[in-house]
């Protein structure tokens, strides 16, 4: 029955969900399955959802609902529901929605393919083994382009921020071995990966469990050693944590990117004190400063809240000013979600769903200034690229730079005189630019 069984994934959230699904898909597929990326033709749908604010909760509610439709317009016999949402919801979700076949915890990653088995045998079923036992990597198989992928260098966070969910869901703060990411870096390269995007819910704090020292210099310093994978970026590092060791081996490294994922989330020292954030404005003003000293060419990423509880009009102005006046290369920002379990969910000001609304527009309105401004001086100057693909809408060859990470930045798009392949690096000179993307000529 087993290699009978069709399976298809539906992955949500974050791109750590995305090598959760990665590795399931890859038990799935030793255990003889077949994978099938249309779910109308699966017997058993896998749903790896997200859990962190109240609109992602929302997206997975609602791919639920449209795989359990499948049981009437396809093969569905099986709808199985894991990720943050399953673990923050547990028996909840079984209980609230009795289409769900089988609701798993994130510990159950690897016993996804069991899972699917057991489906078949009883009725309902929930699984939830202990994530902190449970091992970080695995074999994947890479769902995203061939050419870039992302590598989990940790889990788990100690931060403990007043308005977050993730250390209820995915526990304490775990490194994985320098060894083992070397391996996995090596099996990436293998499978033709160029970029290689280090990630974590805090890559800053990598190593303190291990090592007993902020240990990020050093595993940068070993996967270049070992591995010839050219371009390093890095996402998701705290302020407080970005050492000097860090930056100078930020500029020294030829292959790691002038690009650094910095979330400050707020910029006012009473919000970031309730937000029980490490450090404040003078912190986040210095590091910046260090970094755009010591790397003129830096691009710095980063994400702020608003609307958190008790934010005044003159606490978001001064966050506002403070994007407007190009503190970040690139900035997303996010209206605060009320999150259940969380103290900020229990403080008392909690601001109104359409001043977040208004407040979320003012300070994204003023990062397209800062955007359209910055990407003006791109004009004339020649980028190394990693060809993307080729795009039919644009009829343009597509690729990033090193400013921009993948899904999360802007894309340059560029015409070429002879036919490119995605993975390929090429010269490329700007030609024009709007306020996210830029366009040129690729000198081949």
């Amino acid at each position: 029955m087993v290699k009978k069984i069709r399976v298809g994934f539906i992955s949500l959230g974050c791109s750590k969900n995305t090598i959760d699904t990665e590795m399931m898909l890859a038990h799935v597929k030793k255990a003889g399955m077949l994978i099938t990326p249309d779910a109308k033709k699966a017997d058993v749908v896998v749903i790896n959802t997200c859990g962190f604010i109240r609109d992602a909760k929302q997206e997975s509610i609602d791919a639920i609902a449209e795989a359990a439709a499948l049981r009437k317009d396809g093969k569905l016999k099986k709808l199985i529901v894991t990720g943050c949402l399953a673990e923050r919801a547990k028996e909840r979700l079984a209980a609230e929605h009795p289409e769900i076949d089988v609701v798993a915890g994130i510990g159950e990653i690897h016993n996804i393919a069991k899972l699917i088995v057991k489906a078949f045998e009883q009725p309902k079923l929930c699984a939830f083994s202990d994530y902190e036992q449970t091992p970080l990597g695995g074999e994947r198989i890479l769902t995203n382009a061939p050419h870039f992928a992302f590598m989990r260098i940790s889990e788990g966070c100690n931060s403990r921020c007043s308005y977050c969910a993730i250390p209820a869901i995915r526990g304490k703060y775990r490194s994985r071995p320098m060894e083992e990411l070397v391996e996995e870096a090596r099996f990436l390269e293998s499978q033709g990966v160029k970029e290689l995007n280090i990630i974590a819910e805090d890559t800053s704090c990598y190593g303190v469990d291990l090592y007993g020292r902020l240990a990020l210099p050093d595993l940068l310093r070993k996967l270049s050693a070992e591995t010839e994978i050219p371009w390093f970026r890095i996402f998701y590092c705290y302020p407080e944590k970005i050492t000097d060791d860090l930056v100078a081996e930020i500029r020294d490294n030829p292959r790691v990117m002038h690009y650094l994922d910095m979330p400050v989330q707020h910029i006012n020292d009473d919000v970031l004190k309730r937000m029980n954030r490490r450090g404040g404005r003078a912190l986040i003003e210095s590091v910046i400063a260090k970094l755009r000293r010591e790397i003129p060419d830096m691009v710095i990423r980063s994400t702020g809240i608003v609307g958190f509880p008790g934010e005044t009009e003159e606490q978001f102005n001064e966050f506002l000013d403070f994007i407007a006046d190009g503190a970040f290369d690139r900035f997303g920002a996010f209206a605060y979600s009320r999150e259940e379990n969380t103290p900020a969910a229990e403080m008392p000001d909690q601001i109104d769903e359409d001043v977040k609304l208004d407040r979320y527009e003012a300070l994204m309105g003023a990062q397209a200034d800062v955007s359209f401004a910055a990407q003006q001086k791109c004009i004339g100057k020649t980028y190394d690229v990693l060809v993307e693909g080729f795009d039919d809408e644009q009829g343009l060859y597509a690729g990033r730079n090193y400013a921009n990470g993948p899904d999360v930045d802007g894309m340059i798009f560029f015409s070429a005189g002879k036919e490119l392949t995605s993975g390929d690096f090429v010269r490329v000179t700007i030609d024009e630019a709007d306020d996210y993307d830029l366009y040129g000529t690729a000198d081949v």
